[in-house]
């Protein structure tokens, strides 16, 4: 069965994101010739930083998450200009990553593995949570399991697995998932993106953030359908292209601000995306600036200073400061086969 199942219509560059039964890969061309050269590599940390320019002062335009494979286009000093699925092109640092050629590549794609579920984890040295940690996790974290060494038994409740580059260690089996399983079962409904938004509540809003460490508004977004088996474009300008339109009603010159923000959000459904900023007209495209996802009852769950609930609609409790800024929706979930 076929997850992930892109819809990246943004740049031709890229052939759709599969996640399939042998394994977690992206599926994007090479723009390189060679089988030898090691310009493959795949992410070695939890999660990478991904800069705008080779330097630490450099901003923070995503992240990626470990076990995701990216093309090494260039090299300066130790600073690494990679190409990732999302689709997104940035520099990081070389221990961010662990390099491979195209051979190594499909051994890797092959390989059986598991995806962390839990929001954070660790490797440990041993099965036990006093020994030394060897790394931390993050939830969409993708490793290979570890071989056994002989006479060596997984103790219940811990599963031993390996990092990118071959560092072995064990893990709360209760934090991680068989990667074909957790694939099978898997469903892209309303309910199962609602309920893995709402495990993010409280995470600290970060710009370019696409992890539980910290997340932007589109990187909620994102990392919402990706553990639910699909693959949204990174930005909210992107995202805007995907789906089905959704009616956003208006009132020329409203007088009542609550009847207008009730006529706007009427055709929305939970799940669908909700999209802030200001309307074009006829010659000019909206200017999207925030995105978030409707859950019902005039509400959205979005990382704005925080992930958070707010209401669109005034007088609420919880009435979100820029409810007049919802401009455009767009319908992912029942709009896709």
């Amino acid at each position: 069965m076929n997850l992930f199942r892109s819809i990246l219509t943004v740049a031709t560059f890229f052939l759709p994101l599969l996640v399939s039964a042998q394994g977690f890969f992206t599926g994007f061309k090479s723009s390189q010739n060679t089988n030898n050269d090691k310009h493959w590599a795949v992410i070695e940390l939890s999660s990478v930083y991904m800069r705008q320019a080779p330097d630490y002062e450099s901003a923070l335009e995503t992240q990626e998450l470990m076990g995701t494979i990216v093309e090494v286009l260039e090299t300066q000093g130790y600073w690494k200009k990679i190409v990732s699925p999302q689709p997104y092109t940035a520099w990081l640092t070389e221990l961010g990553i662990v390099q491979m050629n195209t051979n190594e590549i499909e051994i890797y794609k092959a390989a059986p593995k598991l995806i962390v579920t839990a929001l954070y984890s660790h490797i440990y040295t041993e099965p036990s949570l006093k020994s030394q940690t060897i790394t931390d996790l993050v939830c969409g974290d993708v490793l290979r399991y570890a071989p056994l060494e002989a006479k060596e038994k997984a103790p219940k409740n811990w599963v031993k697995l390996m990092t990118p580059s071959g560092k072995t260690g064990w893990t709360p089996a209760a934090d991680v998932a068989d990667y074909d399983k957790w694939s099978s079962k898997t469903k892209l409904t309303a309910n199962n993106v609602i309920a893995s938004a709402k495990q993010f509540m409280g995470v600290p809003y970060l710009w370019g953030g696409m992890s539980s460490k910290g997340l932007d508004c589109s990187g909620l977004v994102r990392l919402s359908f990706l553990m639910n088996g699909y693959a949204l474009p990174r930005n909210a300008s992107q995202m805007i292209d995907c789906g089905e339109d959704v009616a956003v009603r208006y009132t020329e010159n409203p007088e009542n601000l609550k009847a207008e923000m009730e006529l706007r959000i009427k055709n929305l459904k939970p799940g669908d995306l909700v999209f802030f900023g200001t309307r074009g007209g006829m010659l000019k495209k909206d200017k999207i600036t925030h995105v978030g996802l409707y859950i019902g009852d005039g509400k959205i769950i979005h990382s704005s200073h925080l992930v958070r609930v707010n209401s669109l609609v005034p007088g609420s409790l919880d009435y979100y400061e820029n409810a007049p800024k919802f401009i455009r929706a767009k319908r992912i979930i029942g709009h896709t086969k």
